[in-house]
């Protein structure tokens, strides 16, 4: 396992928010057919469930039965791609030497999630997993509806540059960290085939540092709301929408189906903390729906277990803890590109900056307790020596 290695969770260097699960867990079912014994480990008695036919919807699970992460026979089985990236770079992080990555990397993972991906047996399958690596504690019909509304795309995610000659997908990640400030990194951003952005993109104003292409935007419901209202002081007004960007969903919790369902099917949603948001008014009004990605739970859940396990699964708070939004996109451009290069993501050295880049004055960088921003340094760092990717790192002394 990649992360093993890197397990930090310093307490010191982390503000514990007391974060909740995105879902409230619902009642065990008496019919419930697994046991949990006093370490947490669990067994489920029907460990096959997820390859039987005509089979039923079972229990809904709680995650405050379990006192640490849950461990299932099938927790390491993933679904992966029948139809995946054909190789043709020659310089691509696929042909890496380093054998702990190799291990861990399944290069034909399946990314995406639509329509023919959730049947009765996957659903069973998983129910065992927390949101947002499964849907423990969800009912099947809240997913299943709009599940179904998702369109199996036709095309590779990325394709080579047409007059590429070297056949290579070039890609540039880019965080929010306050690294950023100054960096004049943004004709280097801009230079690569594909920009990755997630979240609080703020670019107007931060074009020199940042630069202004977004090719791929990964987003929740909640950071494309929560970032629409909090940083439009700074002029952030929508979401990128630039000439083809995909956009890709990360289903972290139920609301992120009411606001696929609602995008989908061009509706409010109906009920809920978030009836009568309208989700399609926060994309462009000609957004092409075969250029919306939903992550599948499968590839949320690899990414969580091979690369980073953070010691937080141990502990009673298991259920609260998943890899930030920038991890995830991090992990999805490893997948979809043979060359990538990521910036604004926390380094060691990460007290120099202000927490994000577009910060007025310098405000300390805050660690929120349902990530490990520890173990996630530590990986960046790690990939980077390995020449897997290459992290924009400052090594001048920015304090004034």
């Amino acid at each position: 396992n990649f992360s093993e290695t890197n397990e930090t969770n310093s307490a010191e260097a982390r503000t514990h928010t007391g974060a909740k699960p995105t879902i409230k867990a619902h009642p065990v079912s008496r019919r419930l057919s697994y046991t949990v014994n006093k370490k947490g480990n669990s067994k489920f008695g029907l460990s096959t469930v997820h390859h039987t036919a005509n089979i039923t919807t079972g229990p809904i699970m709680n995650k405050k039965s379990f006192s640490k992460m849950p461990k299932w026979d099938f927790e390491e089985k993933y679904i992966q791609d029948t139809h995946p990236k054909q190789m043709t770079c020659q310089e691509s992080l696929r042909n890496t030497a380093d054998p702990e990555f190799n291990r861990s990397f399944i290069p034909n993972i399946q990314l995406f999630m639509h329509r023919e991906h959730l049947n009765m047996s996957e659903w069973n399958r998983l129910t065992h997993f927390n949101n947002p690596f499964g849907f423990m504690g969800y009912h099947y019909k809240d997913v299943k509806t709009a599940v179904d509304l998702i369109p199996k795309t036709a095309d590779n995610f990325l394709t080579v540059p047409r007059n590429d000659k070297s056949k290579c997908i070039r890609c540039a990640v880019v965080g929010t960290g306050g690294i950023l400030s100054g960096s004049l990194m943004g004709k280097e951003i801009d230079s690569h085939d594909y920009v990755f952005r997630m979240n609080g993109a703020v670019i107007k104003g931060y074009e020199e540092d940042v630069g202004n292409r977004t090719s791929v935007y990964v987003h929740t419901m909640h950071s494309t709301r929560a970032s629409l209202y909090l940083l439009e002081k700074y002029g952030f007004k929508s979401i990128p929408r630039d000439e083809n960007i995909k956009y890709v969903l990360i289903p972290e919790g139920v609301r992120d189906f009411q606001w696929l369902l609602g995008l989908l099917q061009k509706k409010p949603i109906p009920e809920g903390d978030y009836s009568g948001i309208r989700p399609w008014t926060y994309y462009p009004d000609n957004m092409d729906l075969n250029r919306f990605y939903v992550l599948h739970p499968d590839f949320l859940r690899y990414v969580k277990n091979r690369f980073l396990k953070s010691k937080i699964l141990q502990s009673p708070s298991w259920h609260v803890y998943r890899p930030t939004n920038g991890a995830f996109t991090l992990f999805l451009a490893l997948h979809a590109c043979d060359v990538v290069d990521a910036y604004g993501f926390v380094t060691a050295d990460y007290s120099k900056y202000s927490n994000y880049y577009y910060d007025k004055l310098k405000a300390k960088v805050t660690f929120y307790g349902n990530h490990d921003y520890n173990l996630e340094m530590n990986l960046w760092k790690k990939l980077h020596d390995s020449e897997i990717i290459r992290l924009y790192q400052r090594q001048e002394d920015t304090e004034d």
